[in-house]
């Protein structure tokens, strides 16, 4: 049922079941796709590009994000709305009651909106049902939706949100001190921060946001990964509200946009919002985490100054950086045309004492037919930094290297390179990145083909980025069979697919074939396999330093090129019997995996004993990399309990362990365990344990790491919230960070009390 008024949507549902089979918890926000549900969409555009997508359980705990064409949905975003549920012994019925003022939206008489309803039966094998019908022989998802109008008395109302936030804090750390050589624990003072955000709708379809030095302390820390062997950075989910207003507007295929990488702003602004047929995001930012030093970092750096002056060649590189901040300038337009596609225009600026980089280009979506869309990116950067050139030095002479070194270097500036260690060089590099892709999607029948690269000096510093002077091609396919909810198998999924790298010089770095079955049974039971086969090629001068005529050593032992080709299998299984519990796992192999990190001395072969780059220094022993394939094993375990209503329980267990096969040395075993408990007392009062335990911090096979949270939440709305809670870290058997040596039994290295207390101010004109 709908209906509205001048200021509000209102939607109600009911739905008919067997009280005893209702699936329904006390759940937090957004946790409710894993029990029965409804959900409705709202394209208030009526482009077909985006909708807002609202979930409710029956006992009505919302969930609420955006749904974008090609992209999927993202629950990040929250918006202020109202909602209640009861179970009745002829089922369940929920009631919404969403203000307009929530949403961003296009406004007159006779306009349509983009509308669909569905219900989610969790127990029938998730059975879900629409208003409107999924045909999959239609690529897309919001282009089959219905259509609503009417809504032609909406009073609009400009909007202003303020949110203040207070956070206290008492922090003790493990700090370093020249008294105590092994380092000391050190309680800082009570440490206040005072922030506040704003958020004003200039149009209904336009909205300002700003923050004035807003405490941005998450409050759910990221999940631990398995960092061991790891080549390049990890990506997390940004959670912050401020950045998540119009978060489907910044994004795009090369991600030249993570707002991840403002850390900690003295003041942030955005405009972001839709004119017409044009979606546009501007967004300026000051970050101080990058001058922003801790008191220990502080007091080395004023060491380093005292030892700077009686030995002039010792450059303290944090000097010049501290307390500066790094300023952020995004562009993001983006024009709908046709039915289906949009062409956008990208433009990001990053500044820093020594950094600057520019970024430009543009991107966008077509879709050909019913069946096939495409997508794709191209840019530009051009950077002023130091940038790694592994051979520049050679051709210039001592003073200009010298020279050079007083800007990219870290230490002495030695005429030993492998004293230094500094072969950047301080300059403009100009880089170039592209991606493209083809998409067919059918119910039985699918296929996707994608290419894209980046050049070597290639730099987003507003972005993400995993790797440079590669290219890529990847091919997927799939062979289906059509849904059936009375077979034992419902659906089965064949899958084929591989890829080639090079390097843009024309190098190989590998390719892979792989294919896999997927089926879904029965009693929410999903089974997985896949085997596949690939090779790789690594090159010295993709980790650092490349080997010459006139220098005898790069940053491999050995050769100046690794290759392998492995064979990999693996396997998953997820179930969910009843609303009481959900388990699963995965296992995986894969022989002749790259351990990347594997590091060892050179030896004289003769005596067999460590070279020393600098026979005066009896610590100057050359170490190199010595990459090489071994034997990986990989698995996941784990379970969700719902014992009680208002209590859940998640734990899972990570392994990942590689043995060389060249040496027989397990090069690294990471054991990652994680346990997640949340009691809500009501819908919005929850208290949760988080406890996280790395068995191989270090890589030595022999830390332990601890991190743990208590927290007590009261989270009545989006924007209002009170919080108190407790966070630690430990360390056992592990090296101590100032000295090096063994230290046995447990070490606390952190650990923070903190209150955040925030509360929405709204008022409409």
């Amino acid at each position: 049922y709908m209906m509205y008024d001048e200021l509000h949507l209102y939607v109600a549902f009911k739905c008919w079941d067997e009280r005893d089979k209702i699936r329904a918890t006390v759940a937090k926000r957004d946790n409710v796709f894993g029990e029965d549900n409804v959900r409705l969409w709202l394209d208030t555009y009526n482009d077909q590009r985006r909708a807002y997508v609202l979930g409710f359980n029956p006992l009505g705990i919302q969930a609420d994000g955006i749904q974008t064409e090609g992209q999927g949905a993202d629950f990040s975003v929250d918006i202020v709305m109202e909602s209640k549920g009861v179970i009745e012994d002829w089922g369940w019925s929920v009631e919404a009651k969403i203000p307009f003022k929530s949403l961003r939206y296009k406004s007159g008489k006779g306009v349509l909106w983009g509308f669909n309803v569905a219900r989610n039966i969790d127990r029938l094998n998730d059975e879900f049902n629409q208003w409107l019908p999924d045909d999959r022989e239609v690529s897309g998802f919001l282009i089959k939706h219905g259509k609503i109008t009417g809504l032609d008395e909406i009073k609009y109302e400009r909007t202003l949100e303020v949110v203040p936030s207070v956070t206290l804090s008492e922090t003790g750390e493990r700090v370093s001190a020249r008294e105590f050589a092994a380092g000391r624990f050190v309680n800082h003072p009570i440490k206040k921060q005072i922030g506040v955000t704003l958020k004003y709708t200039l149009t209904p379809s336009i909205t300002l946001d700003a923050a004035i030095n807003p405490d941005f302390a998450e409050i759910e820390a990221d999940a631990p990964v398995v960092t061991a062997n790891q080549r390049f950075p990890i990506f997390f989910q940004e959670k912050r509200p401020f950045f998540l207003e119009g978060v489907d507007i910044f994004r795009s295929p090369l991600q030249v946009f993570y707002s991840r990488r403002i850390i900690d702003p003295d003041f942030a602004v955005k405009l972001s919002g839709k004119s017409g047929k044009t979606s546009f995001g501007i967004l300026a930012a000051s970050d101080n985490a990058p001058g922003n030093y801790s008191e220990n970092e502080r007091t080395l750096n004023a060491q380093c100054l005292e030892r700077q002056l009686v030995n002039p060649g010792i450059r303290c590189s944090r000097d010049e950086f501290l307390d500066k901040n790094s300023l952020y300038a995004v562009l993001r337009l983006k024009r709908d045309f046709g039915s289906e596609n949009n062409i956008g225009f990208f433009g990001t600026y990053r500044t820093f004492p020594e950094e600057k980089n520019l970024l430009a280009g543009f991107d966008g979506r077509i879709k050909f037919t019913p069946k096939i869309t495409s997508s794709f990116q191209v840019v530009g950067t051009t950077s002023k930094t130091c940038l790694f050139e592994p051979g520049f030095e050679e051709m210039l002479d001592p003073v200009q290297a010298a020279s050079n070194r007083s800007i990219c270097g870290t230490g002495l500036t030695s005429p030993d390179p492998l004293e230094n260690g500094t072969f950047e060089k301080y300059r403009v590099g100009n880089g170039l990145a592209y991606y493209v892709n083809l998409d067919s999607d059918g119910e039985t029948h699918g296929w996707f083909m994608e290419a894209g690269g980046r050049s070597r000096f290639y730099r987003a510093d507003t972005g993400f980025t995993r790797q440079t002077n590669t290219n890529f091609a990847f091919f997927f396919n799939r062979f289906s069979t059509k849904s059936n909810a009375k077979k034992k198998i419902i659906r089965a999924n064949w899958n084929q697919l591989g890829g080639v790298d090079y390097t843009w010089d024309g190098r190989l770095q590998g390719y892979n074939t792989q294919t896999g079955v997927n089926l879904s049974l029965q009693r929410q039971t999903y089974l997985g396999f896949e085997v596949g086969t690939s090779y790789q090629k690594i090159y010295e001068d993709e980790f650092g330093l490349k080997r010459s005529p006139t220098r005898q050593y790069g940053t491999f032992l050995g050769d100046p090129f690794r290759a392998t080709r492995a064979n990999f299998v693996s396997a998953n299984f997820n179930q969910t019997p009843n609303k009481w519990l959900s388990y699963g796992f995965f296992a995986g192999t894969i022989r002749g995996a790259f351990d990347y990190f594997f590091f060892e001395c050179v030896r004289d072969t003769v005596t067999g004993e460590c070279i020393r780059s600098n026979p005066a220094n009896p610590d100057s022993i050359i170490i190199l990399q010595n990459p090489g394939p071994g034997n990986q094993v990989d698995a996941n375990v784990f379970v969700e309990l719902k014992p009680i209503d208002p209590l859940r329980v998640d734990v899972s267990y990570n392994k990942s362990r590689l043995s060389r096969s060249d040496n027989g040395i397990r090069s690294f075993d990471s054991d990652i365990v994680t346990v997640r408990s949340t009691y809500q007392f009501t819908r919005f009062l929850f208290t949760r344990f988080r406890l996280d335990y790395d068995g191989n911090a270090d890589g030595t096979g022999q830390e332990k790491s601890f991190g743990g949270q208590i927290l007590l939440g009261l989270t009545p709305s989006p924007g209002t919230a009170f919080y108190v809670g407790y966070n630690d870290n430990l360390s056992r058997n592990g090296l101590n960070p100032y000295n090096g040596q063994f230290e046995p039994g447990f070490a606390r290295n952190s650990r923070t009390f903190f209150i955040r207390a925030s509360y929405l101010f709204r008022k409409s004109f």
